[in-house]
């Protein structure tokens, strides 16, 4: 058998690791940066106030000393704060920082002999280097002995040389004894305190891991579940994951989502958002990752930019209408079709691609209650009359709520406004639709959407059809459109999938009095 390898890293060579690892470093460097420069700094007025104490060889210490605190800030600001550096070259800065420090307080101690305090005092700033790496760079206990071995080398090599060449007031072998004794133990610290801040940081990753995910930062949260942006370990893919606390919809709800999560995966229409991949983590949170777009959101689209051009909203309906055909074929009903469920982005270098969000998700059937018929769901101003009413849904609702999508994108505002939810309620029952400002044809089309029998609207793929053969006279074409994405980059950060979170009500309607 072969001897064993060192763990010169962390398990996992991952752009999160190395981007943590530059910025540690960064760290690293501007504290010696400027250890350094006060140390120096003590020594000149030092010095200065005492000129018989200056060692004779002190220039080529100085000199020495400049140089090096050169190098140091060139790697500083020229490469690890402008540059990306691979993981090996992180590893060769480490590895230098730690040789050259060495290199250098070595050949001072070594020079600088005929000031008795001076090999203590640059074993010292030795020291407090090697500690201060232990605890900010993250590194196996067995690289920093490896460090710290490459730093102290230079200093026991100047003491075996000091004590044999030089007059000292200490024997030989008090002077090495010493210094490998404090080298010894300084070394052990190092280690034991690599040891905790690297096995904190490794518990805290896996506390962060599901399945095959590593958790990023959350970009959204509604009442039911947490968004966060995640990566798949292996593919290095930029995945969003949602994740649903059993405490939070309970244990039957939990499967229902599981289940539905699984119908939701077969879908691949181009204007659906993909699911990749679901399970539990250990706490038994539920969790299913999906396709991460960075776009922009159609509520967000409206508050930011205002009213939205006939022609585009046409073709941003038709691609809708489109996810929801597939969708409906196969026996699933949004439920929950709202502007901040539908994500407008660039994909494969084509603007304005549609992608429908939370397929299926937010049925709720509470076995505990029995009240699968009785609860509302859904968010106030894109309620159909029938799930209002308590009539049995079906795919009808979404064009219901997607013509209202519709009005809000071409009007700026909802079809109804309310204070409460029983205003909205009661108006989609009972009050005809506002009159549109847009071309007669899509005005037309959203009125049969947002007609009160679910019979007499149309179906997904009659009205996809009907939206593509529109004839729109206005200035928003394909040329356009590229160029509101290249000014939309420019000036605004994206948004995440989900980072709304327009809210979503449970209203229990046996409870209406």
């Amino acid at each position: 058998m072969g001897a064993p390898r060192i763990a010169w890293s962390a398990s996992s060579s991952d752009e999160d690791a190395r981007a943590y690892l530059q910025s540690r470093l960064l760290v690293l460097s501007s504290s010696m940066f400027w250890s350094f420069s006060a140390f120096i700094f003590f020594l000149s007025l030092f010095y200065w106030q005492y000129p018989d104490l200056k060692p004779e060889l002190n220039n080529i210490i100085f000199w020495s000393a400049t140089v090096g605190l050169i190098s140091l800030a060139t790697i500083w600001r020229v490469f690890l704060a402008r540059r990306k550096l691979s993981l090996p070259s992180l590893h060769a800065v480490d590895a230098f920082y730690a040789s050259g420090t060495g290199l250098l307080f070595g050949l001072g101690a070594l020079l600088a002999h005929d000031f008795q305090p001076a090999p203590y005092m640059t074993l010292l700033y030795a020291c407090l280097i090697v500690l201060t790496r232990a605890i900010v760079v993250p590194s196996t206990p067995e690289r920093t002995v490896v460090m710290s071995i490459f730093l102290f080398a230079p200093f026991i090599a100047s003491s075996i040389i000091i004590s044999f060449t030089k007059d000292t007031y200490l024997p030989p072998s008090a002077l090495i004894g010493g210094t490998l004794l404090i080298t010894f133990v300084v070394t052990l610290l190092a280690r034991s305190g690599s040891k905790t801040t690297y096995g904190l940081r490794q518990t805290v990753r896996a506390a962060t891991q599901l399945g095959q995910y590593e958790l990023g930062r959350k970009i959204g949260e509604g009442g039911m579940g947490i968004v966060y942006v995640a990566h798949h370990l292996l593919l290095r893919r930029p995945t969003a994951i949602k994740l649903l606390p059993p405490e939070k919809v309970g244990a039957e709800t939990l499967a229902r989502f599981e289940h539905e999560v699984q119908l939701m995966s077969q879908l691949s229409h181009p204007n659906t958002v993909a699911v990749f991949d679901y399970g539990h983590s250990a706490d038994g949170t539920f969790y299913y990752a999906m396709e991460y777009l960075d776009g922009i959101d159609l509520s967000k689209l409206v508050q930011k930019y205002g009213k939205q051009p006939p022609r585009r909203v046409a073709e941003i309906l038709a691609q809708v209408c489109g996810a929801l055909e597939e969708a409906h074929a196969r026996g699933l009903v949004h439920r929950d079709i709202k502007p901040a469920n539908i994500i407008l982005c660039e994909r494969g270098g084509m603007p304005d691609v549609a992608k429908v969000v939370d397929f299926g998700l937010v049925k709720q059937i509470t076995a505990e209650t029995g009240m699968s018929n009785q609860i509302l769901l859904g968010t106030p101003a894109y309620l159909s009359p029938e799930v209002i009413t308590g009539e049995p849904v079906g795919p009808a609702a979404d064009l219901y709520a997607l013509g209202a999508v519709g009005f809000y994108l071409l009007m700026g505002r909802h079809v109804f406004e309310g204070k409460t939810a029983v205003d909205f309620c009661v108006q989609h029952v009972t009050a005809p639709p506002p009159a549109l400002d847009a071309p007669a044809p899509l005005a037309e089309l959203i009125a049969s959407c947002l007609a009160k029998t679910p019979q007499t609207r149309p179906t997904a793929a009659t009205l996809a059809r009907a939206l593509r053969v529109l004839t729109i006279d206005d200035n928003w074409d394909e040329t356009r459109a590229r160029q509101w994405w290249a000014d939309f980059r420019d000036q605004s950060a994206p948004h995440a999938l989900l980072e709304d979170v327009t809210t979503t009500i449970t209203v229990d309607l046996a409870d209406r009095g």
